[in-house]
């Protein structure tokens, strides 16, 4: 059975580190984590994909044995599957997610946009306006993760106003500029909108 340290990773690494070892695994998982919010949420993540989880205290975090459930087949491994595109459009309006601190604000979104990776549903459009459109920009932490949902068939829309207010409109490296007139348009016609 393969073991994953994932002592001292921050959200979400331990939970994306255990779905892709879940997802090679045919024998289960050994997982070594700090406690608080790691342990609590790889524990939730695992039962609620079917997984039995035994959990012991270790030190100053814990192990955790991840083995298939009832819900799981024992003869196969989980299939990692191509998220499915929607008619949902996610509207980002800033570089950072919530009114905390700035710097705990543009992690947050930086590993919300990491976590779109991963995740079973994923938007059909991102629309980025005000200073949503910097998360596009040369530098960006959130410029690798856009891309890879650019590839994966996610449209992605920068704001023009936006990115000339801002004077970044020559360093936009993902997605297409866009107006408000289209802007508008997008959101009515949409099955949803998710705005952060």
């Amino acid at each position: 059975m393969r073991t994953i340290d994932c002592r001292g990773q921050t959200c979400p690494a331990p939970v994306l580190a255990v779905k892709k070892g879940l997802e090679e695994s045919t024998d289960g998982l050994c997982v070594l984590l700090d406690n608080g919010a790691p342990h609590e949420n790889v524990s939730r993540f695992a039962k609620n994909r079917g997984y039995v989880v035994t959990e012991t205290p270790d030190n100053d975090g814990w192990s955790l044995l991840i083995t298939r459930g009832a819900f799981t087949d024992p003869q196969l491994p989980p299939q990692k599957q191509e998220a499915p595109i929607s008619d949902r459009i996610l509207l980002i309006t800033s570089e950072r997610l919530g009114d905390g601190p700035e710097e705990l604000g543009r992690l947050l979104m930086k590993n919300f946009i990491i976590t779109l990776l991963e995740t079973e549903q994923q938007p059909g459009r991102i629309l980025l306006l005000n200073t949503g459109v910097l998360l596009a920009t040369n530098g960006a932490e959130t410029l690798t993760p856009l891309k890879r949902l650019e590839e994966r068939g996610v449209e992605l829309f920068a704001c023009g106003v936006c990115l000339d207010f801002l004077h970044k409109k020559e360093e936009l490296a993902v997605g297409k500029i866009t107006n408000m007139f289209s802007t508008a348009e997008q959101l009515l016609a949409a099955g949803s909108v998710i705005k952060l």
